[in-house]
């Protein structure tokens, strides 16, 4: 296969005509349909169906689009980065991150980079999907938590806790003499299981173990948070979502969940070169959490 008829091709089906990939790319249009029909009698199928005022991709053609795109794109960073020394960041960044952490930590993290390097055009989608970069077009994902994945490399972050936080004035519950539980109000996200329970870690007393009794259910952390500003009961949310409302006395902090860390990964393809773009945002992202960020009240 001719890969310079291949990036025409691919060229042509990423602007959806042969007009604008003219456009783009400051070659003609007539050299680009060549070149497109070159690959078309070499592979024996149709790639494009072309219509007097528009064309579209055929089934083989939207194939080999969505199987090349991505491994046109490596080669031509590959062939950036040496020609470049991979020292300048520049280009199109694409970022995947969890909704809460890209609400919450992200667009200050995105302004600063975007004023530090103003020859890179930044992307970031909130969204809690698990995404593949290669398939769906990242240059990096974060994640909370992610399982062990040969196919993508990269490095944790950042520790956060679960914190339990209550409205001010609730009642703390004490340590149980017997080991029983105690029952509290609280805001649950829609998908906690049923008989769920909360320990909050204690340095020389018992631990306390709570069990929550929902007064409202919703989908998601940010909408928990609110419902818990708004005084509708107790919740286990992230130190990154509730730190600032913690230390502005809008919450009451109760203590810490029992249990390792969570940690927050920033991930790539293992197939991919880690471009100075990608080294530029991690780099912004490691200064914006300092080793003395929030440390919560003792519980």
């Amino acid at each position: 296969m001719d890969l310079q008829a291949l990036s025409d091709f691919d060229l042509v089906a990423a602007n959806s005509g042969f007009g604008r990939a003219a456009r783009v790319s400051g070659r003609s249009k007539a050299t680009l349909s060549r070149r497109v029909a070159e690959l078309e009698e070499s592979l024996g199928v149709r790639l494009i169906e072309r219509g007097p005022q528009n064309l579209r991709l055929t089934d083989e053609g939207r194939a080999l689009h969505e199987r090349t795109h991505g491994l046109l794109s490596e080669i031509a960073e590959a062939g950036e980065a040496v020609v470049l020394g991979a020292s300048t960041p520049r280009g199109r960044l694409r970022v995947s991150a969890p909704v809460v952490f890209a609400h919450v930590a992200l667009p200050r993290i995105g302004a600063r980079f975007a004023l530090a390097f103003p020859e890179v055009q930044l992307e970031i989608v909130a969204e809690d999907r698990r995404v593949d970069p290669v398939e769906d077009g990242y240059d990096l994902i974060i994640r909370i938590d992610p399982s062990p994945d040969e196919r993508l490399v990269g490095r944790r972050f950042l520790n956060d806790e679960r914190l339990i936080v209550a409205p001010p004035g609730m009642p703390r519950p004490a340590p149980s003499v017997d080991g029983e539980e105690a029952t509290v109000k609280a805001v649950l996200l829609s998908a906690t299981p049923p008989g769920t329970l909360w320990r909050i870690k204690s340095g020389t007393e018992a631990d306390i173990v709570l069990r929550p009794a929902p007064v409202l259910r919703l989908s998601s952390l940010l909408m928990v948070r609110d419902a818990v500003l708004a005084r509708a009961g107790a919740a286990m949310l992230p130190k990154l979502l509730v730190a600032e409302d913690i230390e502005a006395g809008r919450l009451a902090y109760w203590g810490k969940q029992a249990g390792p860390p969570v940690e927050i990964w920033a991930l790539q393809s293992s197939r991919r070169l880690v471009g100075a773009k990608v080294r530029a945002f991690l780099e912004v992202v490691g200064r914006a959490f300092p080793e003395k960020a929030f440390v919560a009240p003792p519980g």
